[in-house]
């Protein structure tokens, strides 16, 4: 029989004897009669913001997705910012993507900040993330909230709170909404008496606003003239991109784009995948099938709410081979940096971000260039901050993650999926009418700067045995750190959490400049880097890693690649 934490049965009672509709109590009374486990799950803590913001499975109680705890961290969201702009006018931009519930949980935020008398910028229909951190920055709105569960399966829904800057709330202001949402302590403090005065739609029109942005991002415009015919298939994965991807390669001059019709239809429970991820390539099936009948030279996919995309292209033997984020991720970054020197815009005062899990290429790349590269945490919100920092002084040029995320230009303060996708087909476009093939262009940048080929695990364990296995993997790590992995020496140890640098052999320590995270990093004899991390938005935790070699001939590209997959491999062993 489970044994039921007593303050978990309380936080239960709470909402028994609360506000709450009869249906959500019966609900929680069955869980308790006929799943403790589960009751357990729903009920041992509140959802807290990640780095993704608000984000779990749908259900009742205090750890679950459901239109109370909405309602409740919308209160503390508002809470916080009549306290943060008590002089100011107050205005949200709301918006959300496919999922179940998208609606729900979208009008619930709307109702309760209109009822706490803020102004509510709604989308008329669902778009894509990088369109609601654009609409916060155009309208001038000291907040924004995206209702999505990103890539996460169906089950899953979540809340993605943005500050004044159009970026995901980040310190102190994740903590201090935190702080507000936690001082809810009942329903009767949520504010529900709504004002649908207070809410003004935002309608289609606002679609040209955001693409013309896009198409000003254009670099070769004479080369997508070339190239318009080049077969390009998307698809939006039943997401929230299926309108804005395809206007955005028609903006860029493409004209020849087929869209997956199976998957094209936006629906919450992704009826022909598994998980709604670009990442998988089982998630890339249909769009392949589709590419072959049409000899696609471009597949393009996105997540449910367009803020990761993927790219799949020919290799020398005409398969289809899914680039991963650091593949895509160095070939903007090198494409974008060249054109900027061709053009004669570096002068110094351009830099480029980059993630501590993501390649370590991409700052090889910028350095080749003269181009600053800083190193933030993971987390889109973590470069939005670097923007924002330098808005004004430098110019940001470009940059990403590995889990396929990329920013071009500053309008947007998130990954865009969208204009990724445009930049891509113009970058492969580029390279088409110089005779270039995208590995041949891969090859050229490998044997210059060094080829880096990564490889990541990511091991499930959900609910609260598995928050507590992986905290206690994360522990172990820093009490028992590996001496070698797969017989390699390590060489130095990040802790980046406890902010520090420790080279093993001498033992010595030294400070690490980065922001506290829960985060491991090795770094082995051999230029190996491997990274712990527990995701932030995910019942995971994943493990980074990074190999890397000479490239000395552009022709010895498989050769080596083979090479450091089995480097990889090897490494991989050790973690599993």
């Amino acid at each position: 029989m489970t044994t039921i934490d007593p303050a978990i049965l309380v936080k239960a009672q709470s909402w028994l004897q609360g506000n709450v509709d009869e249906e959500t109590k019966a609900a929680i009374r069955k869980l308790q009669d006929e799943d403790p486990k589960e009751f357990i799950d729903s009920f041992y803590q509140d959802l807290e913001f990640g780095t993704g913001g608000l984000r779990g499975l749908m259900g009742v109680g205090t750890n679950r997705m459901n239109v109370y705890t909405v309602a409740m961290a919308t209160q503390g969201l508002a809470n916080y910012l009549l306290a943060s702009f008590p002089h100011d006018s107050i205005s949200v931009a709301i918006t959300h993507d496919s999922r179940i519930n998208n609606t729900l949980f979208a009008k619930t935020t709307a109702d309760v900040f209109t009822a706490n008398g803020i102004k509510v910028y709604y989308f008329r229909e669902m778009r894509p993330t990088p369109m609601l951190s654009f609409a916060v920055r155009h309208f001038g709105c000291k907040s924004g909230v995206m209702i999505t569960a990103s890539h996460n399966p169906k089950e899953y829904n979540g809340y993605k709170a943005y500050w004044e800057d159009g970026a995901q709330v980040v310190a102190p202001h994740d903590k201090n909404i935190i702080a507000e949402v936690q001082k809810i302590t009942s329903f009767d403090l949520v504010n529900w008496d709504k004002n649908d005065d207070l809410i003004e739609y935002i309608e289609e029109d606002f679609d040209q606003i955001y693409l013309e942005k896009v198409k000003g991002l254009s670099l070769e415009p004479a080369a997508i003239q070339k190239q318009k015919d080049m077969p390009i298939v998307f698809s939006p994965i039943h997401g929230a991109s299926g309108k804005m991807v395809p206007e955005a390669l028609e903006a860029f001059g493409f004209e020849n784009i087929h869209i997956v019709k199976e998957q094209a239809e936006p629906d919450g429970t992704f009826p022909t995948v598994i998980y709604p991820n670009p990442e998988e390539a089982e998630a890339l099936a249909m769009s392949i099938e589709l590419g072959k009948k049409v000899n696609a030279e471009l597949i393009l996919a996105c997540d449910p709410d367009g803020d990761r995309y993927a790219a799949v292209v020919p290799n020398e033997k005409g398969e289809f081979e899914l680039l991963n984020g650091n593949q895509t991720g160095t070939l903007l970054t090198y494409y974008l940096l060249s054109k900027w020197k061709e053009a004669g815009k570096l002068n110094g005062k351009q830099f480029m971000v980059n993630t501590i899990v993501t390649t370590e290429l991409i700052n090889r790349i910028a350095e080749g260039f003269g181009v600053k590269c800083f190193n933030v945490l993971t987390g889109f919100k973590n470069i939005a901050a670097i923007i924002r920092d330098l808005e004004g002084k430098e110019t940001f040029i470009g940059g990403g993650e590995e889990s396929y995320g990329y920013l071009v230009g500053d309008f947007v303060r998130d990954k865009d999926g969208v204009s990724a996708c445009a930049m891509v087909a113009e970058a492969i476009a580029y390279y088409k009418t110089q005779g270039k093939t995208v590995f041949e262009v891969l090859a050229e940048v490998y044997q210059q700067f060094g080829f880096y080929k990564e490889s990541l695990i990511s091991i499930t364990k959900k609910g609260k045995d598995g928050a507590e296995q992986i905290q206690a993997l994360m522990m172990d790590f820093r009490t028992n750190p590996p001496k070698t992995m797969d017989g390699i020496a390590v060489e130095t140890i990040y802790d980046v959490k406890e902010s520090t640098i420790q080279h093993v052999k001498t033992g010595k320590k030294e400070k690490l400049d980065l922001d506290s995270s829960n985060v491991m990093q090795f770094y082995l004899e051999d230029g190996s880097k491997i990274s712990a991390r527990p995701s932030g938005t995910e019942p995971k935790i994943k493990y980074y890693f990074s190999v890397s070699a000479p490239l000395e001939n552009v022709t010895d590209y498989r050769k080596v690649e083979q090479e450091l997959t089995k480097r990889l491999e090897g490494l991989k062993q050790y973690f599993s």
